[in-house]
């Protein structure tokens, strides 16, 4: 982590993340309870944050990166689960072990806390725990949310949905103008995260490209000129809702 970013990071009222996160409804009081508990963590692109069922001292929330979860099956077959990108929450309060491979996909800073305290924090802290319930409907909304993408829609579909997912959580997202971002996802682990094969990724991202939907620059560098393009072509409309 440079010196920048820990000067950045140093106050919480100038975090990125301040508004989306677990800590997004804390007074100036609570805050200050929370930076007594907290300290920053960095990762390095491909380097694994925690294992399945290791030991977890801390929970975490992502200030910048994006990690993978993935689950080993008994045959050692992997599937990856989830993403967790900016402000989403990492570990299980009440949980001693992670449930999943913790993987960073790109360099990762994360905000955690030490666990114990936290759980703490939860009982006397309404503003947190109301929050984590917060946080964890929406990632159950979310989750059903991508059922739907993985059993029904088609593979332009399934591409433009998760390219919409990532555009939106952009820190500086806007629904009008121009969304740049790179890319989180290899084309093989988009494949394997959507359920199809690395040549159809490959040739819907052409299409959406030729199509005008989409630039690119190399493989991963994307520019969404028009959301509610992107949106039409996931199958969704204006309002993120389903088009039927």
């Amino acid at each position: 982590m440079t010196v920048a970013t820990k000067s950045l990071l140093s106050n919480c009222a100038d975090c990125p993340i301040r508004h989306r996160a677990v800590c997004a409804r804390c007074e100036a009081d609570e805050l200050a309870q929370l930076e007594e508990i907290k300290y920053y963590r960095s990762f390095e692109a491909g380097q694994t944050i925690v294992w399945s069922n290791d030991r977890m001292d801390f929970v975490a929330s992502v200030v910048s990166g994006v990690a993978t979860l993935t689950q080993t099956m008994e045959d050692g077959r992997t599937q990856m689960v989830g993403l967790l990108l900016p402000s989403d929450f990492v570990g299980r309060p009440g949980r001693k072990g992670a449930a999943y491979d913790i993987v960073a996909t790109t360099d990762l800073i994360m905000c955690c806390f030490r666990k114990k305290p936290f759980e703490k924090m939860m009982i006397d802290t309404p503003h947190i725990s109301h929050r984590l319930l917060e946080m964890t409907l929406d990632e159950l909304d979310a989750a059903r949310e991508w059922m739907l993408v993985l059993g029904r829609k088609t593979a332009r579909e399934k591409i433009a949905s998760l390219l919409n997912i990532v555009a939106r959580r952009q820190p500086t997202f806007s629904p009008h103008g121009d969304v740049v971002f790179d890319l989180p996802l290899t084309r093989e682990a988009m494949a394997d995260y959507l359920g199809l094969t690395l040549e159809t990724v490959s040739r819907q991202m052409s299409a959406l490209r030729k199509a005008g939907i989409i630039s690119l620059q190399g493989n991963r560098h994307v520019t969404v000129p028009d959301m509610a393009r992107l949106m039409e072509a996931a199958g969704d409309d204006s309002d993120g809702g389903h088009l039927i």
